[in-house]
């Protein structure tokens, strides 16, 4: 058996209200965000939560749809870079989100996740569901409300807290 689900992240301005959210059906979706952050902020933190969620299933293969090319790219192409690096980019800057980066990067380890890119906006139901909530949550942050956090997912751990540095402009890379 495998799991399927789709993650998204939404900024009202960038940096600004933002949210996330992952969406497997209608009775299983979380979403969360904050005040402040930015657009790739709420994408990663997507993903981590839905590998938090979904950890006592490790053994079932995850595929997770994705709009968004600087998680895919990040995972896939660029972290071992800057891992090497110390987590700096190849032109020797800090990688931005390094605290994401790196809880996304240990809640992988011993999973088999496989990043499945779809244009965001499009009417594929699954990631716009999870946009839907992710833009749900940044809305409710803007209007000084907390956002519906969802039903979450049957015996899923809770997703530890993840510090998030000052909000900067999101670069890819």
């Amino acid at each position: 058996m495998s799991l399927l689900a789709a993650a998204d992240g939404s900024a009202l301005g960038n940096p600004g209200p933002a949210g996330w959210a992952w969406y497997i059906d209608d009775a299983q979706w979380r979403a969360g965000g904050w005040p402040r952050a930015t657009n790739n902020q709420g994408e990663l933190m997507a993903v981590i939560d839905l590998l938090h969620a979904t950890a006592h299933r490790a053994a079932e293969p995850l595929t997770i749809l994705c709009d968004s090319q600087y998680v895919i790219n990040s995972v896939t192409q660029w972290m071992p870079g800057w891992k090497r690096r110390g987590w700096r980019k190849a032109d020797g800057k800090p990688v931005l989100n390094r605290e994401l980066l790196e809880t996304l990067d240990a809640a992988m380890q011993g999973r088999q996740v496989k990043f499945e890119w779809v244009k965001g906006h499009a009417g594929h139901p699954l990631n716009e569901a999870a946009d839907d909530r992710a833009r749900a949550a940044a809305t409710a942050f803007q209007r000084g409300q907390q956002p519906d956090a969802g039903p979450g997912l049957a015996a899923a751990a809770p997703t530890p807290e993840v510090s998030l540095t000052a909000p900067q402009q999101d670069t890819l890379f």
